[in-house]
């Protein structure tokens, strides 16, 4: 493209079509896959009572909320490390974690799904599940209890 043509384009549409050259030749990531990610690295790591709830449609914050549960701090701290490593060798991102110094609660925004990690009794104190979870919703629960 001459530099002439490029100079008379919108910022934007100069913006779009980089981007559009950038993922040519990319495999698309989408949340599903994403979501799928997040799901096995937990149930890998032994979190318990596994619950995810789809959003997508009804919140703009993420397609899908992840809740999880590890048995002690450690636990929680050690699955949260993983799976923002995971996320980040996956291809998706650079996943920020909120909450890791107490490990009482940790939340993993990877963009299109977000993950809490609590330990129990932090998690039935807050009980995000009956907060975010709609009417005629499909939320799923996983993994070990």
């Amino acid at each position: 493209m001459s530099e002439a043509l490029v100079a008379s384009l919108p910022l934007g549409a100069v913006q779009a079509a980089a981007n559009t050259a950038a993922s040519l030749g990319k495999p698309e990531m989408g949340s599903a896959a994403l979501h799928q990610l997040v799901l096995t690295q937990l149930d890998d790591d032994q979190a318990q009572e596994i619950v995810s709830i789809p959003l997508e449609g009804k919140s703009s914050i993420a397609d899908y909320m992840v809740i999880a549960s590890g048995r002690s701090t450690r636990q929680v701290a050690s699955m949260a490390q993983k799976l923002a490593e995971k996320i980040k060798h996956a291809g998706f991102g650079h996943a920020r974690v909120e909450g890791l110094p107490a490990a009482d609660w940790v939340l993993i925004d990877a963009g299109d799904v977000v993950i809490h990690l609590f330990r129990p009794e932090v998690r039935s104190f807050y009980n995000l599940e009956r907060m975010w979870s709609f009417e005629g919703s499909e939320t799923s629960m996983q993994g070990r209890n």
